[in-house]
């Protein structure tokens, strides 16, 4: 009689022995990479080597062991080039720091992560303080010693495959022209494929990562945007932004209320802004500015009639300014000045405007109409802080709140569509592929704001097929040890996880 038993092919035992079959539990293989189509990863920027200044140790392990567990395949560092040179001399490299760089490489392999190395301080430029004292987009020097980092990363690195490892030139370039910007870029590019022709790049987009760069495409390298929109939300009370301890809490969605006011230093943007509503009390107006650049003639006018004129001329030292700022790469004073100025509003009025009529200009955080009376005040704050929005008209209803039929547009999830998408849409189409490189909200933005708006722009990423990388994992942007004051948090691996963002994150 013969054996019941069937035997087992050779390929089904190969298989079982070396996880072959994602039943069993093997990690879905890295997607395939290009510099004309990205794939849709999804993670986040490790923050180990960001600053040289307060953040400069070996990479954790851990974050990647948990980035992997968690269902996610992307890390973006953020290098400081300080933090591998020897005695501030940038033309010599410190080996031990550099493998501390490559354990980071090595785990991203290990835990099937796709590691994306940046220059976040490039030799010759960052756009944080302090300045460098070179100048990579003007300076020859710069460029060879940045292109001489680049080239030793490359030839390190050479061999391993684009579907683990890129190279993100520089962090946010500003300042400087989109042709500039791709010739400087340009130099990169050859030193890197010098070294390894086959190696991955992304360039950040222009005007700190936000708008899509069409120069570069001769380059043959993909492109990161930025997911900080709208800015008055992302950035709420940090601490290294100019007066937003002032801004009003934000809201989403919520009515677009542009928060500066251009003068003709500015001539593409310069308008007034104008609230129309019925007035008919004689009041007092107060408004609240923050900040102000260089000169502002400011003028206020009720129904055409001036009512209020005021220079405001930030410079150094006391004045009527809270904090003096000099902005060196202008060469001017941009102050916070975070006081109250007032004007009389007759009764009947029913159209206000703020103008500038000399200057560049200013941002303010309240406007408010007091009735003489004693009876209920009207105040309107603004609730965009991105640069550019040119000025419009606020409609008010006749119980002085918002009229949502009136005030077109909005901070939305269109409004996030025409902003972050499309642009970049318009570049993906002639054949670059696209991710979000840097996103999120700090950790004083309200939660349960911050969780609508990262819905919303989840929701237009995942649309669009981009994938994206939120800044940071641990800390205050993340979603382990984020520090914020309205989240239950859940004891995660010794740490406190926001269980709520990353449910957010992970279906999406």
């Amino acid at each position: 009689m013969r054996n019941s038993k069937k035997l087992m092919r050779p390929g089904l035992i190969f298989a079982l022995l070396f996880g072959f079959f994602p039943s069993l539990g093997q990690t879905a293989a890295l997607p395939q990479a290009s510099w004309d189509h990205l794939p849709r990863w999804r993670g986040f920027n490790l923050l180990s080597k960001f600053s040289k200044d307060w953040s400069n140790g070996p990479f954790i392990e851990e974050d990647f062991k948990m980035i992997s567990e968690l269902g996610f395949n992307f890390v973006r560092l953020p290098l400081d080039y300080r933090v591998w040179i020897k005695n501030r001399d940038w033309n010599q490299l410190d080996e031990t720091v550099l493998k501390e760089i490559d354990q980071a490489v090595n785990w991203g392999k290990k835990y099937n992560i796709h590691v994306c190395i940046n220059f976040h301080r490039a030799p010759g430029y960052c756009i944080n303080a302090p300045k460098e004292a070179k100048n990579l987009w003007t300076e020859p020097e710069a460029q060879k010693v940045c292109a001489k980092h680049w080239a030793a990363f490359s030839k390190r690195y050479k061999g391993i495959p684009n579907t683990n490892l890129s190279f993100n030139l520089f962090n946010e370039p500003s300042g400087v022209d989109d042709a500039t910007y791709a010739k400087v870029a340009g130099i990169m590019v050859s030193a890197i494929h010098k070294e390894d022709p086959n190696r991955l790049i992304l360039a950040d987009g222009n005007n700190g990562g936000k708008d899509p760069v069409s120069a570069l495409l001769p380059l043959k390298i993909a492109q990161s945007g930025r997911g900080y929109q709208p800015f008055s939300l992302t950035h709420y009370k940090a601490p290294w932004m100019d007066g937003s301890m002032g801004w009003p809490a934000p809201q989403w969605p919520s009515a677009l209320i542009p928060a500066y006011v251009y003068g003709p230093d500015k001539p593409d943007l310069v308008a007034p802004w104008a609230l129309e509503g019925t007035f008919e009390k004689k009041s007092t107006l107060r408004l609240h500015i923050d900040t102000v650049s260089r000169l502002a003639q400011l003028k206020i006018f009720a129904d055409g009639k001036e009512v209020l004129n005021k220079k405001l001329a930030p410079g150094p030292g006391t004045g009527e300014w809270k904090t003096p700022v000099y902005k060196d790469e202008w060469k001017i004073y941009q102050n916070v000045y975070d006081k109250d100025y007032t004007a009389s509003i007759p009764s009947h009025t029913k159209r206000i405007e703020l103008a500038i009529s000399e200057g560049d200009w200013l941002t303010f955080s309240e406007v408010e109409i007091k009735p003489l009376d004693g009876s209920k005040s009207i105040l309107v704050l603004p609730t965009n802080r991105d640069w550019g929005v040119k000025p419009g008209t606020v409609y008010l209803d006749k119980d002085g709140v918002l009229d949502s039929l009136k005030n077109s547009g909005g901070t939305d999830r269109a409004w996030l569509k025409k902003n972050n998408i499309d642009p970049w849409k318009a570049l993906e189409v002639q054949g670059v592929g696209i991710i979000v490189g840097e996103w999120g909200a700090y950790n004083k933005t309200p939660h349960q704001v911050v969780l609508r708006w990262m819905k919303d722009s989840l929701a237009n990423w995942n649309e669009a097929g981009w994938g994206w990388a939120l800044w940071n994992f641990r800390g205050e942007f993340g979603v382990l040890d984020s520090g914020r004051e309205d989240v239950q948090y859940e004891d995660f691996e010794g740490h406190k996880l926001d269980r709520e963002m990353l449910k957010v994150l992970q279906e999406n």
